[in-house]
């Protein structure tokens, strides 16, 4: 794999920063160990600036090229948080914090750019300014919407920006992307339904709310199945369903349902909003229950753009030989928010044969670490040349 050798003589040093990392995972916008380990080495790397506090513990350096005569600013973006879950790794270096885990490889995500970032600043082979951005709570915290509402590209003239993520499954170090429509919007649900506990022996008396919930857990799955249009994409899930009473001989007074809504156009996402109320009210009203129900809009769709896919793909090309074209994707990634502001693209990097990502047995594989920093480095040194 053409690398560069630069990256495969950090490869352990990178390496032990994200162990560390790993070691001390933290959650959504407490990533105060990791913001602060972050900033102390772009400092050591001799970033020209390095501001901290963006987007409440975001962290954004400045690299300035050996030319500045382009104007031009690239921003690179890592994620840094962890997420609550047990690990069940056994590596040596695992969580120390219980309940938390580097679940889905941030802290690759976040070595592999300080990497990168030192690399930048020991050559500094382009002509503008390379603007490193280190984002806490991409884990449904909406991290890349505070940073962006703290106004971070005016504040640093970005023009373009580039983010990328593991890809548990696809062979170390390869890559894939794809243009327009990549990641699907992510929207939740609780939905309350009440109706008249009593004897599970008498429920002639009573207003069943698990009879209420039952129905519209099943009649939610008939918003894809008969109200979208079978080539678009939708999921809906319901993921929690807890009733007042655990007691084998109560019909519980109140159910609560949780869940989550991913579309891939704004059209749809409505959809799925005004049927989802339509289906849970329809069927509190019929039984005789009440329902509230509250629906959470979150991240956007995530768009790349044509012209920056299209480098992107082009450079890991050029890094690994080839580069596939990814499938659309229904988990989330509030990454769109800075896709919202700027122009740009985020890609896919394989990390080998391990868990999936969110899974307890998850680990980030060091191998990709030459990989994903070399792409960085050629995202800056091939978008902004010298001369």
């Amino acid at each position: 794999m053409p690398v560069k050798n630069r990256f495969a003589e950090l490869q352990d040093e990178i390496t032990a920063w994200r162990r560390d990392i790993h070691t001390h995972p933290e959650v959504l916008f407490e990533t105060h160990r990791t913001s602060a380990l972050v900033a102390e080495k772009l400092r050591d790397f001799g970033c020209d600036e390095v501001v901290t506090g963006i987007g409440r513990t975001g962290v954004v350096g400045l690299i300035y090229g050996k030319a500045r005569g382009s104007g031009r600013v690239i921003g690179l973006r890592a994620d840094m948080d962890a997420l609550p879950i047990t690990e069940q790794t056994g590596k040596p270096y695992a969580s120390q914090t219980p309940g938390t885990m580097h679940a889905c490889g941030h802290d690759g995500h976040t070595a592999m750019l300080l990497g990168a970032a030192k690399y930048l600043s020991e050559t500094r082979n382009f002509d503008g300014t390379v603007a490193v951005i280190f984002q806490p709570a991409e884990e449904g915290g909406g991290g890349g919407r505070e940073m962006c509402e703290d106004d971070m590209m005016a504040r640093f003239a970005i023009n373009e920006v580039y983010g990328m993520h593991n890809w548990p499954g696809h062979p170390v170090g390869s890559f894939a992307i794809r243009p327009g429509k990549f990641f699907a919007a992510t929207d939740q649900f609780d939905i309350s339904l009440e109706g008249h506990g009593g004897h599970a022996a008498k429920p002639h008396e009573t207003v069943d709310t698990t009879v209420i919930a039952a129905q519209v857990v099943i009649n939610l799955q008939t918003i894809s199945s008969r109200n979208a249009d079978p080539v678009d994409q939708i999921v809906v899930s319901v993921t929690s369903f807890q009733t007042s009473s655990n007691a084998y001989n109560v019909i519980p007074q109140k159910v609560h349902l949780k869940g989550t809504v991913r579309t891939m156009s704004a059209d749809m996402r409505a959809l799925a909003e005004q049927r989802l109320r339509k289906i849970a009210d329809g069927l509190a009203q019929t039984y005789g229950g009440t329902v509230d129900i509250q629906y959470h809009r979150g991240y956007p769709v995530m768009s790349n753009s044509e012209e920056q896919t299209a480098f992107a793909a082009e450079v890991a090309r050029a890094v690994s030989g080839a580069c596939e074209e990814a499938p659309l994707v229904m988990g989330g990634e509030d990454f769109a928010y800075m896709l919202e502001e700027r122009p740009g693209a985020y890609i896919l990097v394989g990390n080998g044969d391990t868990a999936a990502v969110h899974h307890a047995e998850y680990d980030f594989n060091d191998e990709a670490i030459p990989a994903g920093c070399s792409w960085w480095a050629e995202i800056v040194e091939k978008r902004l040349p010298v001369g």
